[in-house]
């Protein structure tokens, strides 16, 4: 007895001549979760790896535990950066009274004060050039890209801040053990505990 062939039948969205808006991605039907719009074109997230979610949830945990309450620590929340651009960093802290409820799915960049983004295989060149170059671009003042320190699988996190001239991060410090900072607020966090997660 042999299997029937199971067709698979997926309709793609047909983007406009102009690219996708803002707009768009959040009012598109059936779209996957943690789609992002960047330069017009939505971007589908691959399924995440283990590393990758350990390493969000060291650091949301970790900017919570010293937050002040001018601030709040969301995760996976869309950013408008402007009409063509919506990226979704994995964590974020922005200004407490622009969070405006439970229903809410974006936050304006004016809004952000830290955007960190971990480095997957297959987000690689987003997360190291084309994402920081917008948030720098729509003005989120600290930047931090995350990526797996090979010998030891914890977090090597990179710290940018944004020189106000030019409009572009500048790299402050690699953290390996242990990530202390004083921007946005003073933050102490344990890198080498994600392997206790």
């Amino acid at each position: 007895m042999t299997a029937e062939p199971v067709e698979h039948h997926v309709q793609w969205p047909v983007p406009p001549q102009d690219g996708y808006t803002v707009d768009d991605l959040f009012t598109l039907p059936d779209l996957p979760p943690h789609t992002e719009l960047i330069d017009g074109s939505l971007v589908f997230v691959s399924p995440q790896r283990r590393f990758h979610y350990l390493a969000i949830d060291l650091l949301f945990s970790g900017l919570r535990a010293a937050l002040p309450p001018e601030f709040s620590v969301e995760r996976e929340m869309a950013v408008v950066l402007d009409d063509r651009n919506g990226p979704e960093p994995d964590v974020c802290v922005v200004r407490a009274e622009a969070v405006t409820g439970l229903d809410q799915t974006r936050f304006q960049a004016r809004d952000v004060l830290l955007a960190v983004e971990v480095v997957s295989p297959e987000s690689g060149s987003r997360d190291r050039t084309t994402k920081p170059q917008k948030y720098a671009a729509a003005g989120i003042p600290i930047f931090w890209r995350v990526e797996q320190d090979g010998p030891t699988g914890n977090p090597l996190v990179h710290v940018y801040e944004i020189d106000p001239l030019t409009k572009s991060y500048v790299h402050m410090g690699l953290h390996r053990d242990n990530l202390k900072v004083d921007k946005p607020y003073p933050i102490g966090i344990d890198l080498t505990a994600i392997g206790r997660r």
